[in-house]
This record gives C-alpha cells, sequence and structure tokens, in this order.
C-alpha cells in the first residue's frame, strides 16, 4: 500500500512534466513572431497583429473543440495511459514538421491539429487525480499539475529566444518535437497506472458499447453541479493566460523597449511567479473548508487585475515587469482551484468529461484573446492610449468576470449541504 501511494505521486510528476512540455509548443509562436525571418517565412510583416494573434487562436481552437469530442472518448475507450502516448506522439509529430509549412495557411492548418492533440490532457490528468486522491487531498496533486503550466512558459520562453537568436527559428520546432516524443513518452510507460476500474464503468467489449458509454458520461457531466459557472469562469480565466502569455514577448520588446535576450527572461519571471504560487494555492485549498475554495478566485481575480493596470500605467519598465510578476502570482494562487472544484462537484465516472466540457469550452472563447488583442492593439496604434496599452487593458476585464463568478460560486456553496463529499450530480 504504501508503495502505491507513492507510485501515485510519480504519475502527478509525470503529467507536470509532460503540461511543462506541452506550454513550450503552446508559446513558441508567440516568440516566433517577434523574429523576421519566421514572419517572412508564412508571408507575414511586423504590422499584421491580427493575423499573427490568430495563429495562437487557431491552436486553443483545436485545443477547446478537442476538448469536447475526443475527451470522452479518451476516457471510455482508451484510457489515461494510452490516451496520453497517442497525444504525446501527435505533439512530436505534428511540432517536428512545422517548418514544412511554407505558408500561413499551413501552419494555421497545424496549430489547430497541435491542438486537437493536446485537447484531452488535463480531463486524463484530472481523471489520474480523481482515481489516485481523495477529495481532501486533491489541492497538491492538482496544484503540481498545474505548475507544469507555470513552468512551461517560464522554461520555454528564453528557451525558444536562446535556440532562435543562436540557431533559427526552424530550430525550435525541431527540438520541441523531439523533447515531445523522447522525454514524455518513456515517462509515461514508466509512471502512468491507473486502477482496474478507473472511469467507474466496465470495459467495452465493442465499439457500440463504448459509444453507448460515451453517452452515458456525457449526459452524466453535463449533470455535474455548477458546470455552466465554473466553464464561463475558466474561460475568463484562461482568457488572461492566452491573451498575455502570447503578446508579452512583443509588449516587452516593442512597447517597453527590451532585447531579445531580455525579453526572454523577463517574460520568464511572472511565470515562475505563477509556478510558486499554483503551489500555494494547492496548499491553501487542502487547509481550508471547501466551501471557501471559491474565495481564492475572488481575491485571486483582484490581484491579477491590480497588477495589470499597475503595468500598463507606470512609467518605469522594471517596475512595469514587477508589476505583471505580481498579476501572474495572483493568477497562480487560482488555477488548482478549478481542476479541484470539478473534481468536488462530478462524479468519479464523469470527473474527464465534465473537465472536459469546462476546459473544451474555457479554451475555446479564451483561444480568440490573443486575435482580438492582437486586432485592438493594431487597430488602436495610432492613438493616444492604444496600442499594447489598449490590448492589456482587456485583460482587466477577464477577471472582472472571474470575480464575479467566484462571488456567485462562493454563495451557492454557502447554501450549499452541509457534507463536503456529498453526491454531485444534482442540476
Amino acid at each position: 500500500m504504501k508503495d502505491a501511494r507513492s507510485l501515485r505521486w510519480m504519475g502527478v510528476i509525470t503529467l507536470f512534466v509532460i503540461v511543462a512540455i506541452s506550454y513550450v509548443d503552446r508559446i513558441n509562436i508567440s516568440i516566433l513572431i517577434t523574429d523576421p525571418a519566421f514572419l517572412a517565412h508564412i508571408g507575414l510583416t511586423p504590422d499584421d497583429r491580427t493575423r499573427q494573434g490568430l495563429l495562437a487562436t487557431a491552436f486553443m481552437v483545436g485545443y477547446g473543440v478537442s476538448s469536447f469530442v475526443l475527451t470522452p472518448f479518451a476516457a471510455a475507450l482508451f484510457g489515461v495511459r494510452r490516451s496520453l502516448i497517442a497525444g504525446l506522439v501527435l505533439w512530436g509529430v505534428v511540432t517536428f514538421l512545422s517548418p514544412m509549412m511554407s505558408s500561413y495557411g499551413l501552419l494555421l492548418a497545424s496549430r489547430i491539429l497541435l491542438g486537437v492533440s493536446e485537447g484531452p490532457l488535463f480531463s486524463l490528468a484530472g481523471s489520474y487525480i480523481k482515481a489516485h486522491f481523495e477529495s481532501r487531498e486533491n489541492g497538491k496533486p492538482n496544484s503540481l499539475v498545474n505548475m507544469g503550466t507555470g513552468l512551461g512558459l517560464a522554461v520555454g520562453y528564453p528557451f525558444i529566444g536562446y535556440l532562435v537568436v543562436g540557431h533559427d527559428w526552424e530550430t525550435s520546432f525541431h527540438v520541441l518535437g523531439l523533447i515531445n516524443i523522447a522525454l514524455g513518452i518513456p515517462l509515461v510507460l514508466a509512471f502512468i497506472r491507473m486502477p482496474r476500474v478507473d472511469s467507474g464503468l466496465p470495459k467495452p467489449r465493442s465499439m457500440t458499447e463504448a459509444v453507448g458509454q460515451v453517452g452515458q458520461i456525457v449526459r452524466g457531466a453535463l449533470h455535474t453541479r455548477h458546470l455552466l459557472l465554473v466553464t464561463v469562469m475558466t474561460a475568463a480565466f484562461l482568457s488572461y493566460l492566452w491573451g498575455s502569455s502570447n503578446w508579452l514577448p512583443a509588449y516587452l520588446k516593442e512597447s517597453r523597449g527590451f532585447s531579445m535576450r531580455e525579453m526572454g527572461w523577463l517574460a520568464s519571471l511572472p511565470q515562475y511567479a505563477s509556478v510558486l504560487a499554483v503551489f500555494v494555492g494547492g496548499v491553501i485549498i487542502d487547509r481550508i473548508q471547501r466551501r471557501q475554495v471559491p474565495l481564492i478566485f475572488i481575491f485571486g481575480s483582484l490581484g491579477v487585475a491590480l497588477g495589470v493596470w499597475l503595468a500598463i500605467h507606470v512609467q518605469d519598465r522594471y517596475t512595469a515587469a514587477y508589476c505583471l510578476i505580481l498579476a501572474n502570482f495572483c493568477w497562480g494562487l487560482m488555477s488548482p482551484a478549478f481542476p479541484s472544484t470539478v473534481q468536488h462537484c462530478a462524479r468519479p465516472e464523469h470527473v474527464a468529461s465534465a473537465y472536459g466540457v469546462v476546459n473544451g469550452a474555457g479554451s475555446l472563447v479564451a483561444g480568440f484573446m490573443p486575435a482580438i488583442m492582437g486586432a485592438v492593439i493594431g487597430w488602436t496604434s495610432q492613438s493616444a492610449g492604444g496600442g499594447f496599452l489598449a490590448g492589456f487593458g482587456l485583460l482587466i476585464g477577464t477577471q472582472v468576470v472571474v470575480m464575479a463568478c467566484g462571488a456567485l460560486l462562493w454563495l451557492r456553496e454557502r447554501a450549499g449541504p452541509a457534507d463536503e463529499h456529498a453526491p454531485a450530480h444534482a442540476a
């Protein structure tokens, strides 16, 4: 029993590493759009902000749709282990071959395919944690997995910057593609183990039976408590992540005047802050009453909004960078509370699909934030108070939504049943 309990943490660490790898893949483009050679290769100009932002949006569209469509099949038919391996193979191949895409349209298609392959990741991680950890102890494993988000961004910015400056933009794709396969797959094979019946349903014996189970899982997931509220809050929460992470390098380089090398490590500092904050958030979740968890959303979103407002209004460029570190720390505090809330509200057999709905819909909406920010930055670049100031101002609005949803969730949880482990199938 002791060995099994220690091995479950090795699985969590494996998921942490895979999430970190996936986020380096995702933000690769945000560095490359500052490289003239890359823009020339795909036929873009430096001032074409909308189409630059659409490269990130294309990934998120594929990611969001995949979370809806593929997650239930991955949970019912393939299982966590095989789904992760298949995803890593596809990520690696698509990323490695991306430099062969010699036009904007082809690269856009490859980003959609990369998003499709990564879509089920967090839902599969949620299923693993639900299977191995009780509700009262899921804060720290959720925080560790979500720390991969910040670490991937923190390592990714300077790492990709180094590859571009020291080699060329094609090398960044090739190296990332190899890392996916050479590092991710052996870790999954070694440490990801699920209970014999990890979905709460018998293993399907035919495709017809599997499709029937998928329908049963989806219907059950849609009855998860607070599903719509948490989904709206997730969309606003992820809009900050994708808007800020996609435009932060360009903001630091073009609006604040940092060099490519300075931009790499300065862009990584807010991500390290979020890594630390995710861990702190997980510890807090395990130490407070379940019904008080929504307070993390309220105070965290307030801190993010304040940090971004200060960052875009202060004059000193280093002070602006410090304010963005504050914003990301407050954002990271909220991160583990999202999967923890879904795991608390959903039945074990519905966790993957419920999180697929939440993460898929949230990602699909949030995926448009890079393109929207790019359009606003481009349209307002010639006006006072426009450009990056207006673009980053949109991020403050996302946190107002998170704050409002968090307050409503807190009120609903206070009015809910006293038993925090009560069945979560009520509408």
